[in-house]
């Protein structure tokens, strides 16, 4: 008969962590997307969609840098992705923050800066979420 509770492995993301980071990503997608919005059609109203999905996005990511700086302070984290992922995640952090400043001028003058910065922290997210889930095995621990 098998265990009921079985160890995480090292390297293994914990389940808060995971959700923060996965829910980071659509959201900075949403964002991406409403920027290209406004960019071909010019109606203001995507614009501010794109405002508030930087900051959902961005609410989620800090919350899970704050995961992952916690998941460095336990001793067995040894992992290298670890770091990684974390200093990936708090690149998007820091541009999310910029971008949001960026996106808070009016809809005109964010333009193409806005568009430009969406697109880097979504792909710095989906790259810290990659990190993040690449210890992560269908079937229990490697």
């Amino acid at each position: 008969m098998s265990s009921l509770a079985e160890r995480r492995p090292y390297g293994s993301t914990h389940p808060a962590h995971a959700f923060l980071l996965a829910a980071s990503v659509p959201a900075f997608l949403g964002a991406t997307l409403g920027d290209i919005a406004y960019a071909k059609s010019y109606e203001v109203q995507w614009i501010n969609f794109a405002s508030w999905l930087i900051v959902g996005g961005l609410v989620f990511a800090v919350a899970a840098l704050a995961c992952g700086f916690a998941a460095l302070l336990r001793p067995p984290w040894r992992s290298a992705g670890a770091l990684a992922g974390f200093l990936v995640l708090l690149a998007c952090c820091v541009l999310g923050v910029i971008d949001a400043f960026i996106h808070a001028r009016d809809a005109w003058a964010s333009m193409p800066a806005g568009l430009t910065l969406s697109v880097v922290v979504l792909v710095l997210a989906g790259i810290a979420a990659w990190i993040g889930f690449a210890g992560l095995r269908a079937g229990g621990p490697p």
